[in-house]
């Protein structure tokens, strides 16, 4: 069986130690970089590789052109997935503490260039160790396996595409971002506030119950639908702050049965490096 957008902690429990099951701990702070290493090293899920979202998910940042975590090239990130053991035989799982906001950027990664098994861990670590299933601390490797990309630049939207489309009805553009930030209140990351003009707010936080596990696929089909309207999901691009958190939404309408939507990467931080870029607030 293949885990394409969800695997529960007791299904994970059960295929711990299998050479062909990959997972990865992609705790992450914003505010302190270090500290999901720092956390991971002193305890994870057993047989977990770190994934640092700054050196291994992105790209270094280039003032003035890119957004806050722009994509890697292909190539570096095959090496990268190669050096983690992963080939077309592994099935992956990710997982971060904050209800997948970081782990789906590994899970929408991988789908990017044509690895379909792979999973988010539902409720996270925070679940495994409500749970009180068995940790690990240190650092642990892979032995490295090949990498075989099939890349699907179909799931990628620019910043050329965005602009084309944010008035166009035939699309629907979703801003993954809090309700505050969207409306340009309380921005306390990126140095300009707003949204992109005729975004959609669809806070990711909404995916999930207060247990914060995912919400049921029929519930989040019918949040989604309401969100796109009439518009199809490959007509859809989701954008957050820097490419990260937006990677959530599109886990939840593969989750709810709608299919892949698409990413716009730079997100809000590179769209606001371009002063002639229009912005809308409220």
């Amino acid at each position: 069986m293949l885990y394409t957008t969800l695997i529960s902690t007791a299904e994970l429990r059960q295929h711990l130690e299998r050479p062909n099951w990959a997972i990865f701990d992609c705790r992450f702070s914003l505010k302190d970089p270090a500290r999901g290493r720092r956390d991971y090293l002193q305890s994870h899920i057993p047989g977990a590789v770190y994934a640092h979202l700054d050196e291994d998910l992105a790209s270094p940042v280039i003032p003035g052109q890119t957004g806050r975590h722009p994509l890697p090239p292909v190539g570096e990130f095959v090496q990268t997935l190669s050096q983690w053991g992963i080939d077309t035989t592994v099935q992956v799982v990710v997982y971060d503490d904050l209800g997948g906001a970081f782990a789906a950027r590994l899970w929408w990664m991988l789908r990017w260039l044509g690895h379909e098994a792979v999973a988010v861990l539902d409720g996270g670590w925070p679940q495994w160790q409500e749970a009180d299933y068995p940790v690990r601390s240190g650092e642990q490797v892979r032995p490295p396996r090949t990498f075989t990309p099939e890349p699907r630049p179909r799931l990628v939207a620019d910043v050329g595409e965005v602009l084309s489309i944010a008035n166009d009805p035939s699309y629907c553009l979703l801003d993954a971002r809090n309700a505050d930030r969207y409306r340009g209140r309380n921005e306390t990351i990126d140095p300009v506030a707003g949204h992109i003009p005729g975004a959609i707010s669809a806070p990711f936080a909404d995916n999930l119950g207060p247990d914060g596990l995912f919400l049921p696929p029929d519930k989040l089909r019918i949040r989604y639908q309401t969100l796109l309207r009439d518009v199809s999901p490959e007509k859809t691009v989701v954008y957050c702050g820097s490419g990260v958190n937006a990677a959530h939404n599109l886990l939840a309408m593969v989750h709810a049965g709608l299919g892949d939507g698409r990413l716009y990467p730079g997100s809000w931080s590179e769209w606001i490096t371009d002063p002639d870029r229009p912005i809308a607030t409220e």
